[in-house]
């Protein structure tokens, strides 16, 4: 199958969930011999020719770093482009680019849509910008030939918001890279393994990094830091205040991003992973946590209980600062509780959360689309890794 990818900003994936999920869904497609075509933005991949990225050929389409702009002109372009090429499956992700899932309908490709969070609900968007992401989730109901989500919830929501039947297939956690073994990173920015709380996210109003910082000043646990590793989302001037608020703090680090072995010392080295959000689709970065074996806390929103229920993390009520220091100082301070988590959690994410698996389930989902095009359904097989 010809397939093409509209919506992540490029590759290789340096932030965000949606180009994780892309570049280890679709490498893996390209190794059973499928061909995958990526349209993304110039100014994430820094170029105008097409590159390779584990197979996957990037086409860089010109774009702007202006706030959403960028990202609807090119999700625009692309879907002009994809309508002028012999394409089976033209795969559509998050909301916003779904506005112009309309343009393959012209041809005889199929359309897929992938939902991974409801984007208009995000505190970073105006009124407009708002609108404009329904109006794309709107489209994709409309148009697609098949609407995908990440979660439960957000299957729940489509079928009682617009009786739309979905497909449910989930997001996965990356593999990460070997990370120094004497933790030279972590002990160069001030931390000791196990004794720090990490979150990694985006720092964006709705995953609440705000909350954290208040929970943890509060309860000031002894020997403990608090590391926020994450970068900015069109949200400068959220991320200054936040910096102004622990100005005078010296046990709360501020990393950036990190990618690759840097991320993962980071990582295994937590002794919690927290993540206040109030709004997620299904977070890859607590998912990655789990895999790695670090003990989770997190607000109590739906794709949360969904991945934390029967005792493989903790909960707190989402919003409430109370409800998050009482949870926090329990987890700092029960860590045998926390081995059993820990251990339940792993078994989940491996038995439910693999790649190999969501790989299996997106070609299975566009062999059905292919066949009803009056075409030979290809042979599937399950590409291990």
């Amino acid at each position: 199958m010809k397939i093409a990818v509209i919506g992540a900003k490029g590759l290789p994936a340096k932030q965000g969930g949606i180009e994780h999920h892309c570049q280890e869904l679709y490498s893996r497609i390209v190794k059973q011999s499928h061909s995958v075509d990526l349209f993304a933005r110039s100014s994430y991949s820094e170029s105008l020719h097409h590159y390779d990225v584990q197979g996957i050929r990037v086409f860089p389409i010109p774009s702007v770093k202006f706030k959403g702009v960028d990202a609807l002109l090119c999700s625009a372009i692309a879907g002009v482009a994809s309508s002028k090429m012999d394409y089976d499956i033209v795969h559509f992700h998050a909301l916003g680019p779904s506005l112009f899932s309309w343009l393959p309908k012209f041809t005889s490709a199929k359309v897929v849509v992938t939902c991974h969070g409801l984007d208009w609900q995000r505190a970073k968007w105006s009124k407009a910008s708002s609108q404009l992401l329904q109006l794309g989730e709107k489209t994709a109901v409309r148009f697609a030939d098949r609407l995908v989500v990440v979660s439960e919830d957000l299957r729940s929501y489509f079928t009682q918001t617009y009786g739309k039947e979905t497909t449910y297939i989930p997001n996965a956690p990356a593999k990460f890279p070997d990370s120094d073994p004497d933790f030279s990173y972590g002990t160069s920015l001030g931390l000791e393994q196990k004794r720090y709380i990490l979150f990694l996210g985006r720092l964006v109003p709705e995953k609440r990094p705000d909350l954290l910082i208040k929970a943890f000043q509060a309860l000031k646990p002894l020997e403990w830091k608090l590391v926020l590793a994450g970068g900015v989302s069109d949200t400068n001037q959220f991320v200054s205040k936040l910096v102004e608020i622990v100005a005078k703090s010296t046990d709360i680090v501020f990393t950036g991003e990190l990618h690759g072995s840097r991320l993962a010392e980071i990582v295994r080295g937590a002794g919690l992973f927290v993540l206040p959000s109030e709004l997620e689709g299904l977070p890859l970065a607590m998912l990655e946590a789990m895999q790695e074996g670090v003990p989770v806390l997190a607000s109590d929103i739906p794709p949360h209980q969904q991945l934390l229920a029967e005792g493989r993390g903790m909960l707190f009520q989402s919003g409430n600062l109370e409800s998050f220091i009482h949870s926090l100082n329990w987890a700092i301070h029960n860590s045998q509780n926390l081995k059993l988590m820990v251990k339940n959690a792993q078994s989940y994410i491996q038995a439910k959360y693999n790649w190999n698996y969501i790989t299996t389930e997106t070609l299975r989902l566009y062999a059905s689309l292919y066949a009803s095009s009056n075409k030979l359904e290809p042979q599937l097989k399950v590409q291990t890794d």
